[in-house]
């Protein structure tokens, strides 16, 4: 068959469009998932950092929270109640989120004693960083630009490359299924790719789709929709580029202490007490963050940082007479944030325990496999001095329903359609127009 047949041209121009987004992708594609691994263990890894301060040896009466509250902000001056995180059992120092210069500090105190165990910038801790490092490259805004725009990327690698492994009159599994190991080294590295791509293409595509509620396009973009369909309803408890929203006063891993803590008005001695009595017999998952009114008179927010997001609860409290105002649990959420609260709970690996955790560790192991291989082959195959793109072998056919998934793909993925067409622009009017960068990326003059 002529290598100018349309099929031929076809398969070539995926493989083309799948070796640009791989490239483009693997740095990103390494680094998220071996972040990502560490993040998925946070509860394990969280709870070693902080068993000298869940185990106090401590006797005697408990202090009163007001007493509690005001020996974090003697040990922050200057600072405000942020937050106070119900405490999980008598024996563990109480975390008091301390509001000072724009930012949260996580007070450790002993309840008993009130002493001061620990004062710790609240996005200085470990697990917000490697968060932040994840999800923004500790770039802000534009880092999470970067990491959004690798990730439409990757859905084109990988359903690109599905295309390229699909088996065309191959006979067994050798090679489909699992690597030839004894095949020498170009078969053993293509089958390393190929094998690890398809086990975990469905896991890696669900990965990517999760994580973009954080993304602070595809986030923004999904704000705005819902702002324009009418389908906003309560607030929003993860992050969107590394902040919260503005219009969300919760202080969940993904919002509040991402964004700016607003000064509250002083404590009115008693409410706090009143407030976690009535919490306490609520069911809240824990840990169960408690928030003072912004204004004087308004209702206590009570929030669920559960990492299983379907457990969660948020509850306003007259701080006055303890009453319980409202109570709105995960499944009376609008049905788009419950989605995003079941894909975001699998994604951290919180909603069906370890084995979600070992699931995601897994597919993250097998992202870093695919990744290496084709980096392995790329480099092994192309040419000294030349990038070693696939040779465009002509304009293949587009039908309509290709051009319609692409068009819906671009719509969903906005930052995937931006780049692409700055890409095709600047492939066609200006690299291919020099000899230099047309030689080393394999382009047909114009």
């Amino acid at each position: 068959m002529s290598v100018h047949a349309p099929g031929i041209r076809w398969y070539n121009a995926v493989w083309r469009w799948h070796f640009y987004a791989a490239l483009f992708c693997i740095p990103f594609v390494i680094w998220l998932a071996c972040t990502g691994s560490i993040y998925l263990w946070r509860p394990q890894i969280e709870a070693l950092l902080d068993r000298p301060y869940d185990n106090l040896a401590t006797s005697g009466p408990v202090a009163s929270a007001d007493a509690q509250v005001a020996a974090a902000l003697k040990a922050v001056p200057g600072g405000t109640l942020h937050g106070y995180v119900l405490p999980d059992a008598p024996d563990h120092a109480v975390r008091i989120l301390v509001a000072v210069h724009g930012e949260d500090k996580r007070v450790y105190v002993d309840p008993r004693g009130l002493a001061i165990l620990k004062v710790v910038t609240e996005e200085k801790r470990p697990m917000r960083m490697i968060f932040h490092l994840h999800g923004e490259l500790l770039a802000g805004a534009v880092g999470s630009y970067l990491v959004e725009t690798a990730a439409c990327w990757a859905i084109v690698m990988i359903l690109t490359g599905l295309y390229l492994w699909w088996p065309r009159g191959r006979r067994g599994l050798a090679g489909v299924l699992y690597p030839r190991l004894k095949g020498g080294g170009r078969i053993f590295w293509r089958d390393i790719h190929a094998t690890a791509g398809i086990w975990v293409s469905v896991l890696a595509l669900g990965l990517i789709l999760t994580g973009l509620p954080w993304a602070k396009g595809w986030g923004s973009y999904l704000t705005e929709v819902r702002t324009l369909t009418g389908t906003t309803r309560g607030p929003v408890d993860w992050t969107i580029g590394g902040k919260a929203p503005k219009q969300d006063a919760m202080l969940g891993d993904h919002a509040g202490h991402g964004g700016m803590a607003m000064p509250t008005p002083p404590l009115v001695p008693g409410e706090l007490e009143r407030v976690t009595a009535t919490v306490r017999p609520q069911d809240v998952a824990a840990p169960v963050l408690i928030s003072p009114p912004k204004h004087r008179g308004s209702p206590w927010t009570i929030a669920s940082d559960a990492a299983d997001r379907p457990l969660r609860s948020d509850l306003k409290i007259d701080g006055a007479t303890g009453r319980l105002i409202s109570r709105t649990d995960f499944d009376q959420r609008h049905w788009i944030d419950r989605a995003i609260g079941y894909g975001v709970a699998v994604h951290e690996g919180a909603f069906f325990g370890i084995a979600n955790q070992i699931l995601g560790t897994l597919t993250a192991l097998f992202l870093v496999i695919l990744a290496v291989s084709g980096a392995v082959m790329w480099w092994r195959r192309r040419p000294v001095g030349l990038l070693g793109a696939p040779i465009p072998l002509g304009r293949p056919r587009f039908g309509v329903g290709l051009i319609a998934a692409i068009v819906a793909l671009g719509i969903y993925l906005p930052m995937f359609g931006a780049t692409l067409v700055a890409v095709l622009v600047i492939e066609r009017a200006v690299l291919a127009r020099f000899a230099a960068s047309r030689d080393w990326l394999n382009l047909r003059p114009v």
